[in-house]
């Protein structure tokens, strides 16, 4: 509860540091002003235009429960993908014969392309949610597992060394001497897998379901509805950068602070 409570006292202070990240995503939308004057609104809707394409499909309950449907498989497949490759990844880091083993999977799982397992898993699954979160778990969980896998085995020897000589308890062991090494490692595949996922999640929705926001997209592009089209990838880029900058950056940043 006391650090939940200090997150949220820092939280302003956080969002002032990003003032730099501000000024280049309205740089950004400068530049897409610039290119609509270019190329015209068939090609490249204004700002203007998307954000109000935006607004009145925000205030409409069937784009919601489109939005709410990719957020539930997303978050499935993902949480999937964290557990299973975070436990396995640091089982495997503890475990010279395990690491070894593990390497020529971890090589064919990263080696496949994304497309390849939505084929597959329409094959095996059907078309439904069943495909897109088995296609989101498999393609982010050799990201999680490698991140796991290399903070565990680049522990520092001696520290290892010391904790045993001192008798630590496992749990002592692990959070105050392995774990803020193993987070600066864990943390970063978390939140690369977790765009992989969100972008894995829209093109699975767009090639084997009828609903969600990438059935949404393939919607409005076979009407060449690029308003809409442009609105939606507002959506997804929104949705990422407000987990990762909001909800995940705050608490990195925390448990840093703790580290050190």
């Amino acid at each position: 509860m006391k650090f939940a409570f200090k997150i949220l006292k820092d939280f302003p202070a956080f969002l002032w540091s990003g003032w730099g990240a501000v000024a280049s995503i309205f740089l950004f939308v400068a530049l897409w002003d610039v290119g609509n004057q270019v190329y015209g609104d068939l090609v490249l809707p204004s700002p203007l235009e998307t954000f109000k394409t935006l607004h009145t499909m925000l205030h409409d309950d069937a784009v919601l429960a489109e939005i709410e449907t990719t957020l539930y498989r997303s978050s499935i497949g993902f949480g999937a993908a964290l557990v299973l490759g975070t436990t396995l990844g640091l089982l495997a880091g503890f475990f010279a014969t395990a690491s070894m083993m593990s390497r020529p999977i971890v090589t064919i799982l990263v080696g496949m392309p994304p497309i390849a397992w939505i084929v597959l898993a329409m094959i095996w699954f059907g078309m439904g949610d069943e495909t897109v979160i088995f296609t989101v778990t498999v393609a982010s969980f050799p990201i999680i597992f490698v991140g796991a896998l290399q903070g565990t085995r680049t522990l520092d020897g001696d520290l290892k060394e010391m904790a045993q000589s001192f008798h630590f308890p496992w749990h002592m062991r692990f959070f105050d001497v392995y774990f803020p090494h193993i987070f600066s490692y864990v943390f970063p595949a978390w939140v690369s897998a977790l765009g992989m996922a969100w972008k894995i999640v829209i093109m699975a929705e767009l090639l084997a379901t009828s609903n969600g926001i990438g059935a949404s997209l393939a919607t409005a592009r076979s009407q060449l509805d690029t308003p809409t089209a442009l609105s939606i990838v507002v959506i997804m880029i929104g949705s990422l950068m407000f987990i990762e900058y909001i909800i995940l950056e705050p608490l990195k940043r925390e448990v840093e602070l703790w580290r050190d």
